[in-house]
């Protein structure tokens, strides 16, 4: 089946994409969500990865696939576990932009997304996709986090943390590579943590992958720090 892959840069989505693949799915296109202020690194969003989406255009070219990009307009308003239509909400700019995708693919069938943990963010998608006639593949889903973590290190996938927001995590670990940090991290989850950070305590880059032509090199970064442990520390990075 021809896919559109849901991506925020990050490992996650990025590992899902290598699963659709490895189950005879084709990647046509890319999808992403971005700020609508593109000077804004960081959104209050329910849904969305937002630090490091300059990035993202730099990924699609490092796959030599096309990006269909929106911004990122509404915010969460329905919260509840369950979803229903809602004006305003960010859901809707999900159905705007893979509305747009089918429109410029229209031979598309499926939507990949790298959801492992949370029903909240794995009911939207599925939501929008069943809305526009869409399978959601979500291979990650439910998967052992310890298990996940070396899965994706294993296959191959580079990534850099981005984004620290959680007590026993810090600013110093920005920039460095979840193969390196494996062996920390996999300890850190056992005081109750999530390894793959599923829940908000680190975002990270994809820098390189068996997908990717080309690797991303981070030429520069600024970082963004509120100096207090626990307290979200992120790079902005070009």
């Amino acid at each position: 089946m021809k896919v559109v892959g849901l991506i925020s840069g990050g490992k996650d989505s990025i590992y899902n994409l290598m699963k659709c693949v490895q189950h005879g799915h084709e990647i046509v296109a890319l999808a992403n969500l971005a700020p609508a202020d593109t000077d804004t690194q960081e959104l209050d969003s329910y849904m969305f990865q937002t630090v490091g989406h300059h990035m993202i255009k730099a990924i699609a070219e490092c796959m030599n696939l096309p990006l269909i990009q929106r911004p990122l307009k509404g915010s969460s308003k329905c919260v509840t576990l369950s979803y229903s239509q809602c004006e305003g909400d960010e859901v809707e700019d999900l159905y705007e932009l893979l509305a747009e995708a089918k429109k410029q693919f229209p031979d598309i069938g499926g939507v990949s997304s790298g959801a492992i943990l949370s029903h909240y963010q794995r009911l939207r998608v599925e939501n929008v996709c069943s809305r526009l006639g869409l399978v959601s593949y979500a291979y990650l889903w439910q998967k052992d986090q310890q298990t996940l973590m070396t899965e994706m290190v294993n296959a191959g996938i580079h990534a850099v943390l981005i984004k620290v927001a959680s007590m026993g995590l810090n600013k110093d670990q920005l920039g460095q590579n979840i193969q390196d940090l494996q062996p920390f991290l996999s300890k850190w989850g056992e005081t109750g943590c999530n390894v793959c950070g599923e829940g908000g305590e680190y975002e990270t880059l994809t820098i390189d992958c068996p997908l990717y032509k080309k690797k991303i090199v981070i030429d520069s970064h600024d970082l963004i720090d509120e100096g207090r442990e626990g307290s979200p520390s992120y790079y902005t990075v070009k």
